[in-house]
């Protein structure tokens, strides 16, 4: 049980990592890396939602009719929605302003749903857990680093709480601004690709 509670968690943090092996949530993952605090802050808030939805979409799995599943999944998953807005609302409202549309757009992620449907309808609480968590933290790492690379060439700096960076670069840095607009974005995740399938190949 063990050894099988660990490769569900792994998975996720390199094998199909969403972003970059799944090729999944790549809406939230272009748009909201200009800076790793808010990176993190999604990859977190999507996490929440990713590991609880799995756990009730696993224990209701034998009660939710198949024709309704799809609804069923998506109403549970709006409720953890609901629940990390309304606590991003309350301990980190500056995030939440940061981050706007793309909180309650998590209902609409298809790690969420993929995962409900393809792993969680299918498997045993604690195996739900652990591929939820895998899949949870692999996604906020990927963003994490997309955002890091984004930010860091794009403004010099790197910033991951309160919107005071912990790294700067020096006056005579010239940033490369077209890191933090959207066509960087799809640049970033490229090389990132491309990096991550050079490391995979050896």
């Amino acid at each position: 049980m063990a050894q099988s509670l660990a490769k569900e968690f792994t998975k996720g943090l390199w094998a199909e990592v969403p972003p970059f092996r799944l090729v999944l949530g790549l809406c939230p993952t272009l748009a909201v890396t200009k800076t790793v605090e808010n990176g993190i802050g999604m990859g977190v808030a999507t996490a929440f939602v990713l590991v609880f939805s799995n756990i009730l979409v696993s224990l209701l799995r034998n009660i939710i009719p198949s024709k309704v599943r799809i609804a069923c999944y998506i109403v549970i998953i709006a409720t953890f929605v609901t629940i990390v807005e309304l606590l991003m609302q309350a301990f980190t409202y500056p995030l939440y302003l940061k981050l706007g549309i793309f909180i309650p757009l998590i209902v609409v992620n298809c790690i969420l749903l993929g995962r409900a449907e393809a792993f969680a309808s299918k498997n045993p609480p604690l195996l739900s857990l652990a591929d939820g968590l895998g899949m949870g933290i692999g996604f906020t790492v990927a963003l994490a680093a997309l955002a890091a690379v984004r930010e860091f060439l794009g403004s010099g700096t790197i910033t991951i709480w309160g919107g005071h960076p912990i790294f700067q670069m020096g006056p005579e840095f010239h940033p490369f601004t077209f890191m933090v607009q959207a066509p960087g974005a799809f640049v970033a995740l490229g090389l990132l690709l491309c990096l991550m399938n050079m490391v995979g190949n050896k």
